[in-house]
């Protein structure tokens, strides 16, 4: 049973406390549906209600802060996201900055409940929701603990978005980052060394560096690819909301090359897919280019990833990616750009510059032409992947948690 209190912050009944931790309040990026059984529902199993765990297994409670959107019926292919210790805050489901400041007001006044109800907080930044939340909580003087998901600056760089504000807002928001994590008392990050050297940590903080991405065993494959059969498949996995993924730079590598037995499979959707398919039709490779649109998270991604014998992400920016990760783990051969943890990822020789059509066109050529290459990289990805395992994972991440609750009681840095 749900209730629903007058200050707006839902909580569910069967979140009772346990003797051993406190409430966290863990905020999230991702939009969420409430529907009129009084559950939430989350996008895709990545941030259902398994997601919820790592913060369990060390607090009583988790009060999760994030965009939900009221809904007469649960959207289909929905995951439970709520329950079993966890509830929800109800922030307005705002896209863009115009609706951001509508809302604003409305959020405060949720947010500050939310942090008075709250005994311990993990902020994943960037994110204007988090930055809310660390607002209140640094003029409350209460310690919390970061999870540094992205890069602003990279995210914001020219290409990405078409916005007037851009520039402005770029400086702004890695600005604002830089600070978080100066006060921060914890600091977790998704990559071993890149966001720590550009928004590096108070000397005083915990700080700790391993990724946001947990496969189960079944994930990873047992052996390497050896060869492929013709046609040769291509395949890219990310977000069309925006176009820092790059699929126009890929597009046009496919036009580039020449060899009719190439195919290109283009996994995920949003706003901008139109436009995507509108240009590989003008390019002339509409016809060796599948959009296969959303595919549910876990065993559909990793068929179409066994379907295909090279893994291409030309991103413009990223945190740690996960799909990356998910192709390493089929034992994909992969090409990516030196951005974000990328390069932590891949071998050199397997990364391109951003926005370079020759350059990632000859890549794929040159990896797919080798034979001794392709097996080599295939055998080096396979044994990265298995460092994420969640068996692993889940070790370093209780620890971290739990030195977070440590802090109860600690004034920020």
């Amino acid at each position: 049973m749900t209730t629903c209190h007058d200050n707006g912050v839902r909580v569910h009944d069967n979140a009772v406390r346990k003797p051993f931790g406190q409430t966290v309040l863990v905020t999230h990026s991702s939009h969420f549906v409430r529907a009129r059984d009084g559950h939430v529902y989350a996008p895709n199993t990545l941030v259902a209600r398994d997601y919820w765990s790592r913060y369990r297994a060390v607090f009583a409670r988790v009060l999760v802060v994030a965009r939900v959107r009221p809904v007469d019926e649960v959207p289909e292919g929905a995951i439970r996201a709520d329950g079993d210790g966890v509830a929800f805050c109800d922030l307005p489901d705002y896209t863009g900055p115009w609706a951001y400041l509508r809302a604003y007001k409305k959020m405060i006044a949720l947010i500050r409940a939310a942090v008075a109800r709250s005994d311990i907080y993990c902020l994943r930044v960037p994110c204007g929701n988090a930055t809310l939340v660390w607002k209140e909580v640094r003029r409350r003087g209460r310690p919390y603990g970061l999870e540094v998901v992205g890069d602003p600056w990279e995210s914001l760089a020219p290409g990405n978005v078409k916005s007037l504000a851009r520039p402005i807002a770029r400086r702004a928001l890695a600005r604002q980052l830089r600070n978080q994590c100066r006060h921060a008392p914890a600091v977790w990050y998704v990559t071993r060394n890149m966001l720590q050297e550009h928004y590096p940590p108070s000397p005083h903080a915990l700080t700790e560096g391993f990724p946001d991405i947990e496969l189960p065993p079944e994930a990873i494959r047992n052996e390497p690819h050896t060869s492929f059969d013709r046609p040769c498949r291509l395949i890219c996995v990310g977000t069309m909301a925006v176009m820092y993924k790059g699929h126009d730079t890929l597009l046009r590598a496919m036009a580039k090359i020449e060899r009719r037995d190439l195919h290109l499979t283009l996994v995920g959707d949003g706003r901008i897919r139109k436009k995507l398919e509108a240009l590989a039709a003008a390019l002339g490779v509409a016809d060796r280019v599948t959009f296969a649109g959303m595919l549910p998270a876990g065993d559909a991604v990793r068929r179409a990833l066994d379907a295909a014998d090279l893994f291409v992400m030309p991103s413009r920016t990223e945190g740690l990616p996960r799909a990356m990760i998910e192709a390493l783990a089929r034992a994909l051969p992969a090409i990516g750009t030196r951005v974000g943890g990328i390069p932590e990822l891949l071998r050199d020789e397997d990364l391109v510059p951003v926005d370079d059509v020759n350059a990632l066109a000859g890549k794929i050529i040159e990896i797919l032409g080798d034979p001794d290459r392709y097996l080599t990289a295939s055998q080096h990805n396979l044994k990265s992947s298995r460092q994420y395992v969640s068996t692993v994972l889940f070790k370093r991440r209780t620890a971290y948690y739990q030195a977070v609750r440590s802090l109860q009681g600690t004034k920020p840095c």
